[in-house]
Parts: C-alpha cells; sequence; structure tokens
C-alpha cells in the first residue's frame, strides 16, 4: 500500500510539474468525434454518444473518463456541427472540457469525402490538493488548491468513402502554460501538451456477412515514446462487432459492440495490461453507448460503415 501511495504522490507531482496527457479511449474508431473535430456530421446522420472509461480498476487515483458528444449533418450534408464534453479525473486532478464542433465537407466523387474540422471551447483545470496524503502538510508546494480556466482551439481533416478512412487532428492546440504561487512559491506548469492524432481503417468485404476492419492509431506528444493502436475487428450481419487490440504491446483487450434495433448500438471494452506497465490485476473497461439516426430529408438512409 505504502508504495502505491508513493507512485500515486510522484504522479501528482508529474502533473504539477509537467503536462497532463490526453484522455485515453479504446473505441476511438467508433467514434472518431472524441479525437477529431472533422468527423462532425460527416456520416450524413445525427448522433449522440456516451462514453464511460475507468482505466486501471482498483489502483487508487487512477483515471476515470466521461464523455458525451453529440452532432450532425446540415446544409443538404454539405457542413456538420457538434458538442463535446470531457470530464477527466486523475487522484486529485479533474479536467473539464467542453468544445463546439464545425466541419465543411468537400465530395471529391460518389464515393470519396473529404473533411475539414474546427472546435472550439475551454478547458477547467482543478487540483485539489487536500486529497492528497502528505507526510508534510505545511508543504507550501500543496497548501494552494488550483483551478484554472483556459480557451481551446482544435483542427482536423479526414478522408473517407465506402471502405477506408483517413484522419489527422491536433484537438488541442493553444498554449497552456501557466503559473500558480503560494506565500513564497511560484510554479511554472502547462496543463496539457499537444497532441497529434493520425489514424486510419479499411473495409475487407469477406463475404456478404462477415467484415474485417483493421484500423490503427497513432498518437504522437512532445516528450513521450510515439503511441501506437493496432485494432482488428470483425462485424457479422452489419449488426455484432467483436475483436482484438494492443497498445504499444503494453495493453492486451478484447472488444465488442452490437446494434439495439435500428439506431442504438452499445460497446464493451476489456483492457488487460502486460508486464510491462501497472501489472495485470489491474483492468481497464470502457463502455459505449451511441445513436445514429436520420432526422432530415437529406439525410443517408443506408448503414455507414463508419
Amino acid at each position: 500500500m505504502k508504495r502505491i501511495l508513493l507512485a500515486m504522490l510522484f504522479c501528482f507531482l508529474g502533473i504539477s510539474v509537467f503536462a497532463q496527457q490526453d484522455p485515453l479511449y479504446s473505441q476511438y474508431i467508433n467514434n472518431p468525434m472524441v479525437l477529431n473535430p472533422a468527423y462532425a456530421g460527416l456520416n450524413n446522420n445525427f448522433n449522440a454518444s456516451v462514453t464511460y472509461r475507468k482505466q486501471w480498476a482498483g489502483f487508487d487515483g487512477s483515471p476515470t473518463t466521461f464523455n458525451f458528444n453529440t452532432h450532425v449533418s446540415l446544409v443538404d450534408n454539405k457542413v456538420g456541427v457538434g458538442l463535446l464534453a470531457i470530464s477527466d479525473q486523475l487522484g486529485s486532478t479533474k479536467n473539464t472540457e467542453v468544445q463546439a464542433a464545425f466541419s465543411y465537407k468537400l465530395p471529391l466523387d460518389e464515393d470519396k469525402t473529404f473533411s475539414f474540422g474546427m472546435q472550439a471551447g475551454f478547458i477547467n483545470f482543478r487540483n485539489n490538493l487536500t486529497k492528497l496524503n502528505l507526510e508534510d502538510k505545511t508543504d507550501e508546494a500543496f497548501l494552494q488548491n488550483e483551478n484554472i480556466t483556459k480557451p481551446n482551439l482544435g483542427v482536423g481533416a479526414i478522408l473517407k468513402s465506402d471502405r477506408f478512412m483517413v484522419g489527422v487532428s491536433i484537438p488541442r492546440l493553444l498554449s497552456t502554460s501557466v503559473s500558480v504561487s503560494s506565500t513564497s512559491l511560484t510554479q511554472d506548469f502547462q496543463l496539457y501538451n499537444r497532441h497529434l492524432y493520425v489514424f486510419g481503417s479499411y473495409v475487407y468485404f469477406i463475404n456478404e456477412n462477415i467484415r474485417l476492419k483493421p484500423s490503427v492509431l497513432l498518437r504522437a506528444v512532445k516528450g513521450s515514446p510515439l503511441s501506437v493502436d493496432l485494432n482488428f475487428n470483425f462485424n457479422f450481419n452489419e449488426k455484432f462487432t467483436a475483436g482484438v487490440f494492443t497498445r504499444n504491446l503494453n495493453t492486451l483487450g478484447t472488444q465488442v459492440q452490437a446494434k439495439l434495433g435500428d439506431n442504438l448500438k452499445l460497446g464493451y471494452t476489456f483492457e488487460l495490461p502486460t508486464g510491462k506497465s501497472v501489472g495485470t490485476q489491474f483492468t481497464t473497461h470502457e463502455v459505449f453507448l451511441g445513436i445514429t439516426m436520420p432526422t432530415f430529408d437529406f439525410h443517408d438512409r443506408s448503414i455507414s460503415t463508419f
């Protein structure tokens, strides 16, 4: 227990001095809006979803993320608008984010569409230092709680067809350098670093009822090694999806998703860390619930592969 508390304290200190990482998601390919504003309205429908992720369950202060987003295609499917809200808790720190997204879509031919998107909003960073179990409760570095709000801009682009989708994005562009002062101490730090995301996916039609959808996500941020997610999912009768994935070989996982009726989707991800990370006893769980439905006459009535 002492080693866990010590490790968590080290993480908290790191958060106070260094930039925080973006939230992780395993079902990004089913909901690219969480990473790329260019996906707003890209499937020419109305969409809404919630995602709950508990990383390293059983580890004190482990990350907990809640994500809600909704987006819709407008103006004869030429533009898309959306809203994104995120709550990301890690130990004593909590990031709350609200973003509005806009995309413009350019049909390249009957099958391919290029979409460029932007998002704007704010990020609130809070650090409740009273939750820390400190040996020296008079340490000035931990006497003042932090509550900081910063504006944000993000950009992204996606090229999509019925068979593939590739995208690149930087969801948080603006600098977040801040100074926090106590009675005799001033700390300079960043709330987060810019993250660059590149993802791609392709659909192989094995037969009329079975499709294979491999996908890859590259995640780059200054000061950290390149992160690579590899996913292999099978879709059956356009209703059920199951697959496996890995993140840098530090995490192994499985994903399942089912259509509930014509519009609802329910997904679940189970992740098991390898010996290279926190240990196999701390598993991760992610639940996704989404709805996709046509609401205007110009919306698509067919099932989109992305």
